[in-house]
C-alpha cells in the first residue's frame, strides 16, 4: 500500500519488482487487500491483458492513519535526544538500511569472524 501511495496504478509485476517479492506473493497480497477494500484492480486502457492496482479512498485513509501513528511514535522515541543526536541516529539507521538492502550482500559464514567483528573497537 505504501508503494502505491508513492506511485498509484502500478501493475502487479511492477509492484513485485519494487518490493522485491515474487509475483505470486504480490498477487495474494493484492487479492487480500482488495477484499478488505484497500485496493482495487482495473484493466489497462491500452492492454486488456494487464491490470493496474490502485489505492481506494479507504486505502488512502489507512495510509494517512499509519503516517500519523508513525509521526507520533517517532516523536515519542526521539523526545530525549537533541538535534545533533537525532541527526547522528538518522545517519546510522540509513547506513544500516543500506547494508540490509544491498543486493547480493556477502553473509559472514564463520561465527568466530562474526563475533570478532562485533567486538567494540578501542
Amino acid at each position: 500500500m505504501l508503494a502505491l501511495n508513492q506511485e498509484n496504478g502500478l501493475t502487479p509485476s511492477q509492484l513485485a519488482e519494487k518490493l522485491g517479492v515474487r509475483p505470486p506473493t504480490i498477487t495474494k497480497t493484492i487479492n487480500r487487500l482488495a477484499a478488505q477494500g484497500f485496493l482495487e484492480k482495473r484493466a489497462s486502457d491500452t492492454d486488456a491483458r494487464r491490470a493496474h492496482v490502485y489505492l481506494t479512498e479507504s486505502g488512502s485513509e489507512a495510509i494517512r492513519a499509519i503516517e500519523r501513528s508513525v509521526r507520533k511514535t517517532e516523536k515519542q522515541a526521539l523526545k530525549t535526544l537533541d538535534k545533533k543526536e537525532q541527526k547522528a541516529l538518522v545517519k546510522l539507521l540509513a547506513r544500516i538500511e543500506a547494508n540490509l538492502s544491498r543486493k547480493g550482500a556477502v553473509m559472514v559464514e564463520d561465527e568466530d569472524e562474526m563475533e570478532e567483528d562485533a567486538k567494540p573497537v578501542s
